[in-house]
């Protein structure tokens, strides 16, 4: 079976897997569309209340029902590098569609919180379910029911998929999602990790470790290593929602106005007054999400999609599951050295051809869907450009060079850094997991070794500190699922783990909790489901019992009899520290219903 028709037998499976929920939402979404702004069909005062803030032009034109009416939904603050550039966004986007002949009003804000900032930290523990706030956040900002499409400013970690969730619920309004870009390059990415392993081992104090991090982390825009955020703008891209060639333009540059300008014009043309009338309910559908899917292997993305794909597919009415995504693992290639698979930043493989240039590798090679709809109105051959900046302020699209521009950062399908893709599933008696591979050497990645359990990752780098583990050993760190504290990322891990492999130690991190877009060297089987709170094997792990990862066939096994591991008693481990404090009261009910790491960790059934 050709690569093409594997791709197409595993879209074929998602499509009918998913018939009974796909049909119910389309009919849902079908009932909700209408060919006239719905605003027309309020009461005179719920109008009123509307556009009562608007100026007369806009209040005229919102009165009847010939112009169209764009919400914008912005996650805009400005603590945060990602989204301290979209506070001049809402005038452009404003005075675009006006030029267009249309309304926008900021229909809401959402809120963006970041895991750089929270690592570590009791605040993480609010990280996960944040994406499904923001979806609630998003369906607030549309219920008045004024708008005829939406446009969504929104980049890092949990605040795109969510979008995505909320903007699906809305699916009958077409979406347009806005970029703010990367930041642009500072001190190099390895640099930065080898001065956080040197803070580790006390080689070097924390104004040291702090200069390293401030010249990384600089200036406006996303992070520039190819974690989460990025992978979400990736995604953004491959998935048709934003304007080709518009992910990884800078903040704060020409171009990047332009292409926001663009964006905002292209909501307006996509709605239901015009000819192109584009819900995004419709256009996201099975084969755009297996692209989304094959785009995440083929770059070495984020491991944390492997459930925000599952659940920005589900409010869709799509069944994604994590067998679907190991699966395409298989067939799809690694074309990208981006760190931390490599050294290069984001700023390297947009400058190498980016996205243009993965996409048309995937296409030409038949691993991506091709006749799929996108927010430009074609298909994905539309997207194997490059931007810049033409005449008179207007945005030019060529076609991608032929080659890439640095063949150590962006590859070929026939030339790959890998032929396998960038995530694995794992399986065995721990349940399942999942494991990012591309930045692991191949000589790591079978790992057979006694474990050390801990119940936090305090304990795991205290443990560290006192000096207790320079040996061979798999870290088991358990309780971090979602029902236990909300599945915080273990980031922090990263570097006494690094200096333990460094040293020439054979080590692992096993946990039902998560690592980041920035998992690295270490191999580390992370999302192990079913979590200890709720009856995982995983829970009666105990020091000393032999581990084993197998990240080339796919398995996570505890070398122990079975009858033996039943046996155990679950372990009594008090968990009340993780209900209160930085707001993590108020998420109670979201840690009480949340479902299972492979169904996507969602609050929502």
């Amino acid at each position: 079976m050709t690569v093409l028709q594997r791709v197409k037998s595993i879209t074929n499976r998602i499509r009918e897997r998913s018939i009974p929920t796909r049909d119910v939402y389309l009919d849902r979404l079908r009932e909700a569309a209408s060919h006239k702004p719905k605003r027309t069909a309020l009461a005179c005062a719920n109008l009123a209340h509307g556009f009562a803030a608007c100026g007369p032009s806009d209040k005229a034109a919102l009165a009847g029902d010939v112009l169209a009416n764009i919400g914008i939904i912005t996650s805009y603050n400005d603590m945060l590098s990602a989204h301290q550039p979209f506070e001049n966004y809402p005038q452009l986007i404003k005075a675009a569609i006006q030029e267009a002949g249309g309304v926008a009003q900021v229909a809401g804000g959402v809120p963006a919180m970041c895991d750089g900032v929270t690592q570590g930290q009791p605040g993480m523990d609010l990280s996960l379910f944040s994406r499904d706030v923001i979806a609630m956040a998003t369906a607030v900002g549309l219920s008045h029911d004024m708008f005829d499409a939406a446009v969504y400013l929104g980049v890092c970690d949990k605040i795109v998929p969510g979008l995505v969730i909320g903007a699906l619920t809305f699916g009958h309004l077409p979406a347009v999602f806005i970029p703010a870009g990367p930041m642009t390059t500072g001190l190099p990415n390895d640099e930065k990790a080898k001065t956080r392993q040197l803070y580790a081992e006390g080689k070097v104090g924390r104004d040291k470790l702090l200069e390293s991090e401030s010249k990384s982390y600089h200036g406006p825009g996303t992070c520039t290593f190819y974690g989460t955020a990025n992978s979400n703008q990736m995604l953004m891209e491959i998935m048709g929602l934003h304007t080709p060639g518009s992910s990884f333009i800078n903040p704060g540059t020409p171009l990047r106005e332009a292409l926001t300008r663009e964006a905002a014009k292209r909501a307006l043309a996509i709605t239901a007054l015009g000819n192109e009338y584009t819900p995004v309910g419709e256009m996201i559908d099975e084969k755009t999400i297996v692209n989304g899917v094959i785009g995440l292997h083929a770059t070495g993305g984020s491991t944390n999609h492997t459930m925000h794909l599952v659940a920005m597919a589900a409010a869709a009415g799509i069944k994604l599951t994590w067998q679907d995504i190991s699966d395409l693992s298989d067939v799809v290639p690694l074309l990208a050295r981006v760190y931390p698979n490599g050294l290069a930043d984001v700023n390297h493989f947009h400058a190498a051809g980016g996205m243009g240039y993965i996409i048309r590798e995937l296409l030409d090679a038949g691993m991506l869907h091709e006749d799929v709809k996108t927010v430009w109105g074609q298909g994905l051959r539309a997207y194997t450009i490059e931007v810049k900046l033409g005449e008179n302020g207007a945005v030019q699209r060529d076609p991608i060079p032929a080659e890439s521009a640095d063949k150590k950062v962006l590859s070929t399908v026939k030339e790959p850094f890998q032929t396998t893709g960038g995530l694995k599933m794992l399986k065995g008696n721990l349940g399942t997991a999942v494991i990012k591979t591309s930045a692991v050497k191949p000589e790591r990645r079978i790992i057979e070794a006694p474990a050390i359990v801990f119940d936090s990752q305090a304990a795991l780098q205290d443990a560290f500190k006192a000096g207790k583990l320079d040996r061979d050993f798999v870290a088991v760190v358990r309780f971090q699922g979602p029902k236990a504290n909300g599945m915080p990322e273990l980031h922090k891990l990263t570097p006494p783990l690094g200096v333990l492999q460094d040293r020439g130690h054979m080590v692992a991190l096993v946990t039902d909790g998560r690592m980041s877009g920035a998992s690295g060297k270490v191999p580390a089987a992370i999302h192990v489901t079913p979590e200890a709170l709720s009856g995982g094997i995983i829970a009666k792990i105990r020091d000393g019992d032999i581990v084993r990862l197998d990240a080339e066939i796919g398995t996570l096994d505890v070398l122990e009899d079975p009858d033996v591991l039943a046996a155990r008693p679950d372990p009594v481990v008090d968990l009340s520290h993780n209900s209160y404090g930085m707001g993590r009261e108020l998420f109670a009910a979201f840690r009480n219903v949340v479902g299972r790491a492979d169904e996507g960790a969602s609050v929502f059934s």
